[in-house]
């Protein structure tokens, strides 16, 4: 007969850096205020965007990348702060496949819309008196959508390994 571990994983302890509850609500709010400067950073720059200047091409994908920051800074940051606070620090096995799918996504995302940034600056260096009919808004919009996919795309692999 065949011995093995046929255990499952339904959920993950964290232990935690600190053991101290005093520590603990010093970590929280020092983590709680850069987490509320970086989404109330990137909503005044979404704001300013769409209030100074909404249908500009060169706005447009730093509004993407406002998105994204927000996005991605909010996919770990709420459930560490819980955790500070809370007596039992858990997480489901789902939740933390959850979290990491989206970390993945997200992060790469992030990577290849700092990629299509560069490369819209390049164009506006090089080329400019031909930027505008090479950086229209469909190609704009297709980059943006391939700078997700491409992020979903890196996100399946590293979940599925």
């Amino acid at each position: 007969m065949e011995q093995g571990n046929y255990t499952t994983v339904k959920e993950f302890l964290f232990l935690g850096i600190i053991q101290s509850q005093q520590l603990s609500w010093v970590l929280f709010v020092f983590l709680f205020s850069v987490y509320m400067t970086t989404l109330v950073g990137n909503l005044l720059i979404m704001v300013t965007i769409n209030w100074i200047s909404p249908s500009t091409l060169r706005y447009f994908l730093l509004h993407n990348l406002s998105v994204l920051d927000i996005c991605f800074s909010s996919i770990t940051a709420p459930k560490v702060l819980a955790d500070l606070l809370s007596e039992r620090k858990t997480i489901s096995f789902s939740g933390c496949v959850t979290q990491m799918f989206f970390f993945h996504l997200l992060g790469g995302a992030d990577v290849f819309s700092l990629s299509v940034m560069a490369f819209d600056r390049y164009i506006a260096i090089s080329k400019p008196l031909h930027y505008m009919t090479i950086m229209n808004r469909g190609r704009c919009t297709s980059l943006v959508v391939a700078s997700w996919v491409g992020g979903f795309v890196r996100s399946i692999v590293q979940i599925s390994l």
